[in-house]
């Protein structure tokens, strides 16, 4: 995050300027950074080589980790986790975007770190609490740097964290997986409903893009997933309770903290997820609408209602990503279910043919509804 944004933040917080007024003040700061340069190349370039820096020094500790002594193992582990933050605290103010990309290194090396420490003094194995540590450092940098990249990794590591505790402590119940999903699904629901008019922070950008790419593999996982019973036992009220209360309270809270009373459509987004959820194998477990009918079919209907959902929800809100991303999500379940209950029925040039028809008029006519929306989301804007 650019300075004058941590600058127009504390304004707007502070009632200086309306949000008007900073949407004026970075609009024309952004074509200002635009016309210095070529900023998306340069920016390209240095989240890839940071991700290319993290993923080398690691390996790199990893190739000659047995050939080290204890001491040298900690003493190359702590420089790991330091180097790139001194690093970044000296690029700050001549190159603020290499200091944000190092800063990012080292919070990702601080993973690296937690685990490599507990492996040099045995400590006892319990990986979620490695995860929650993590977690830890990332807020932490977040709370000092302010920066997009520390927020998303706090984003994705405290809700792993969860996850990892809850796989855990259900490993031998029957049910675990589907509050999981659920769980799972909800809160990339929640990131990708980030944005709203009049907040386009760069940290809600991020958000939307990690929900946009859950958000369709979670949905499959929650109605398509099953789960072994074998070696297993009904799962605990108390903890039947405590995961259902988790999968769908938290990440309605979340969503009332980024969406506040918009957050309304993301209760609606939850029962959808509840309805989904019953059209998987593992949800007879709970005496949901069960049935060899409502799981062949109850998920094709599931995902056209979400896609179609998800349509609308962008038209209400004006936000063009969430109608890409739910005309994609129909055509993906228009798809699976020719590939699952038509093209066997058909002889294999008529599936062929059937197949060749669905992506050419199919694919030309969603591509036109999906311009059709976006042109009136655009003449409504102006």
């Amino acid at each position: 995050m650019a300075s004058w944004e941590k600058d127009l933040d504390r304004w707007i917080k502070n009632g200086v300027i309306d949000i008007a007024a900073a949407a004026r003040i970075r609009a024309f700061e952004q074509s200002h950074e635009t016309a210095l340069g070529f900023r998306w190349p340069v920016l390209l370039a240095v989240a890839f080589g940071a991700l290319l820096l993290a993923a080398g020094a690691l390996l790199f500790v990893a190739a000659h980790w047995d050939a080290l002594s204890p001491g040298f193992r900690f003493t190359l582990v702590a420089l790991l986790v330091s180097v790139f933050h001194v690093g970044a605290a000296l690029a700050t103010d001549r190159f603020p975007v290499l200091a944000t990309a190092l800063h990012a290194v080292g919070t990702v090396c601080l993973g690296g770190g937690i685990f490599l420490a507990g492996q040099i003094f045995n400590l006892q194995e319990h990986w979620p609490g490695g995860i929650l540590l993590w977690a830890i450092g990332a807020w932490i940098a977040f709370a000092f740097l302010r920066d997009w990249p520390q927020a998303e990794l706090a984003a994705l590591l405290t809700p792993f964290w969860l996850a990892g505790e809850w796989i855990e402590a259900t490993r031998y119940f029957i049910g675990d997986a589907l509050i999981l999903a659920e769980g799972a699904l909800l809160l990339a629901i929640t990131y990708l409903s980030a944005r709203l008019p009049g907040q386009e922070s760069a940290i809600r950008k991020a958000l939307v893009w990690i929900g946009a790419l859950a958000a369709l593999p979670f949905a499959v996982w929650v109605s398509a997933g099953s789960e072994s019973v074998w070696n297993r036992t009904a799962m605990p009220g108390i903890y039947f309770a405590a995961g259902w209360a988790g999968a769908l309270l938290l990440p309605l809270l979340v969503a009332w903290r980024l969406r506040g009373s918009a957050a309304w459509l993301n209760l609606v987004a939850a029962l959808w997820v509840v309805a989904l959820g019953s059209t998987g194998f593992g949800s007879d477990h709970y005496n949901f609408l069960g049935g060899p009918s409502w799981h062949q079919l109850g998920p094709y209907v599931m995902w056209t209602v979400g896609s179609l959902g998800l349509i609308g929800w962008g038209l209400h809100e004006a936000r063009k990503e969430r109608i890409n991303l739910g005309v994609a999500g129909f055509a993906l379940t228009v798809l699976g279910f020719y590939f699952s209950a038509v093209m066997d029925k058909l002889g294999r040039s008529a599936s062929l043919l059937g197949l060749g028809l669905l992506f050419l008029l199919g694919g030309w006519l969603l591509e036109k509804a999906r311009r059709r929306l976006v042109q009136q989301l655009e003449s409504a804007k102006s």
